[in-house]
């Protein structure tokens, strides 16, 4: 098999039996017949002809200076789909002269490694690097992962690899630790507006479209460069004669899904994102972050459940009602279920994020469990313990116990806490809400309890 620039290269075949794509790679805009997508004819011959991803290419970038110096070391690619992942490892490949070797780890698996690596070793004696280029190398389980340490670690192949999740999460450490990660932004419209007017001349004639509709048409590739070639695709032949408009353009294509995997990376950005709405009180960013996960397929259960959080964590006792009102939300959901009981979610999420905001019992919280570690198995002090038997009496139990609702103003300043402990104030409420109130309690019972202490009482 011949790699991508005429070189003999390794022909690993997939599970299907079909040879690596990498023969059938195209080398500049012009190439392909018109049997062929259009997002393959317009794939860019050189680097300047990439859109979008400007960061990565000036001169004092890594891999601007990899390129000074006409020698790749391994990358691994990290972007959305349709952002040139696969056009920027063959660019690269072609503009320092190197043989690539593309595999797919959907497709591949150890035998297609062993075929890259026996013809690699070959050309390493030449003197000839082998760039191995692995699209969604996150597919890889552990196993294979590691199976390319020694290759990369020995100079045998550089890797290439492009993933559309986090590497932090879907690579192993060792080999993340021998690749430089290169983020690859979603296209903004700026670049997707010349996808458009690239893909024109290519077909030809401007699309039927008046402004607001191209822009529109923007709009729905959801920053995908692929898929907005294919949505050009679809309008090409459409007649010229009346331009669309916006809702003509939404009559003739179907509007895609946003971009959202409930078990990845796009999950835990979305569920940050409201979170934080809620506590930056912007009901109508949270909103719209609570409609994205809805709209994207996301568990309304799960939505419910840290929404509850929300309510303890962010508002707490500045807002009493508002841990009830999300419980009474959940609970509505499960009885009406979708989509009548995600409204009962959404009111909660506005009532969260208007509401006032303390996270002091939070923070109390964490300070009573970093002392209940710390503390042992320090006993209550004796006074505060029942006492049931006259053993327990004869010990001391209960004894000089005050019954709070019998002293004045029903506070008796008496210690609870352990003896050989001193005093702690784990809770510090805000002048938030209805914490106000509390702050001002909290501070009146402890002028009260430091009038007893100075009368000799208990502390």
């Amino acid at each position: 098999m011949k790699d991508l620039f005429g070189e003999q290269a390794a022909s690993p075949k997939s599970a299907s039996g079909t040879k690596s794509e990498a023969a059938s790679v195209q080398t500049s805009m012009s190439a392909g017949g018109p049997s062929t997508p259009l997002a393959d004819r317009l794939r860019p011959g050189r680097l300047e002809d990439l859109v979008g991803q400007d960061h990565l290419l000036g001169a004092d970038t890594p891999l601007g200076r990899m390129l000074s110096r006409a020698k790749i070391s391994s990358i691994i690619l990290w972007g959305p789909p349709g952002t040139g992942k696969t056009t920027l490892a063959r660019l690269l490949a072609r503009t320092i002269g190197q043989p690539l070797v593309q595999l797919s780890a959907v497709m591949s698996g150890v035998a297609d490694l062993r075929k890259v690596y026996e013809e690699a070793k070959k050309r390493r004696r030449t003197g000839q690097p082998t760039l191995l280029f692995i699209d969604e190398i996150h597919r890889f389980n552990r196993a294979q992962q590691d199976g390319l340490l020694a290759q990369v670690e020995d100079g045998t192949v550089v890797l290439i690899g492009a993933t559309t999740e986090n590497p932090s999460f879907a690579l192993n450490g060792a080999l993340l630790s021998r690749s430089q990660v290169l983020v690859l932004n979603r296209l903004e419209e700026a670049a997707l507006l010349a996808l458009i007017e690239r893909a024109e001349k290519a077909i030809g004639h401007r699309l039927p479209l008046n402004d607001e509709a191209r822009h529109r048409l923007a709009q729905l590739a959801d920053g995908d460069g692929r898929y907005l070639l294919n949505l050009v695709e679809s309008l090409a032949d459409l007649p010229t004669a009346a331009p669309l408009d916006s809702a003509g353009l939404a009559e003739t294509l179907q509007r895609r899904m946003p971009l959202y995997d409930k078990q990845q990376e796009a999950h835990y950005n979305l569920i940050s994102a409201l979170h934080k709405s809620v506590r930056g009180s912007d009901p109508d960013a949270a909103l719209y972050w609570f409609a994205r996960m809805i709209v994207g397929g996301e568990d309304p259960r799960y939505l419910a459940r840290r929404i509850v959080r929300m309510a303890s964590e962010d508002i707490g006792a500045a807002d009493p009602t508002a841990l009830p009102l999300t419980l009474a939300a959940a609970e509505a959901y499960e009885r009406l279920g979708s989509p009548e009981g995600e409204l009962a979610l959404a009111q909660a999420v506005a009532h969260l994020a208007m509401a006032p905001k303390s996270n002091a019992v939070y923070v109390a919280f964490k300070r009573a469990m970093a002392a209940a570690k710390e503390s042992g198995s320090l006993l209550p002090p004796a006074h505060i313990l029942n006492a049931p038997t006259r053993l327990m009496k004869d010990l001391g139990y209960g004894a000089g116990y005050d019954y709070d609702h019998d002293a004045p103003d029903r506070f008796s300043g008496q210690n609870y806490f352990p003896d050989d402990m001193e005093r702690q104030a784990f809770y510090q409420p805000t002048e938030e809400g209805d914490e106000a109130v509390l702050k001002s309690r909290l501070q009146r019972w402890r002028q009260l309890r430091a009038a007893r202490q100075a009368k000799g009482g208990e502390t």
